[in-house]
């Protein structure tokens, strides 16, 4: 499985952004799909995740600003990012969890500055 994110950038304080992550490959079948950031000088952190039954999981940083959701026939997972903080600068990486292993992907950059 090989994960692609695009979508990150450059956006001010209070801004929106939505990356997405699309998977490719074969004969898998993916079960949790996230999202992952590192900022500079932290570990990785969680910041939200979702079954194949659209049930979520959010860091409490990013509750009520951010919103995750997949589209399983595009093996894509998204993560619409509102409200953005100074703070949420990071690079922001995908995961998804089969029954063999968990793949990870290259990061994107996200960078709140004014």
């Amino acid at each position: 499985v090989q994960l692609q994110a695009s979508g990150g950038g450059l956006v001010q304080p209070g801004g929106s952004l939505r990356p997405s992550c699309a998977a490719s490959g074969s004969g898998f079948n993916i079960a949790l799909m996230g999202w992952y950031r590192r900022a500079p000088g932290s570990e990785r952190e969680l910041v939200a995740r979702v079954t194949p039954g659209g049930t979520t999981e959010y860091a409490d940083s990013v509750k009520g600003r951010f919103s995750i959701s997949r589209d399983d026939a595009k093996n894509t997972v998204y993560l619409q990012m509102r409200n953005l903080k100074p703070e949420d600068t990071a690079v922001y990486s995908c995961n998804a969890v089969t029954s063999l292993r968990t793949y990870w992907g290259k990061g994107t950059l996200v960078t709140v500055s004014s």
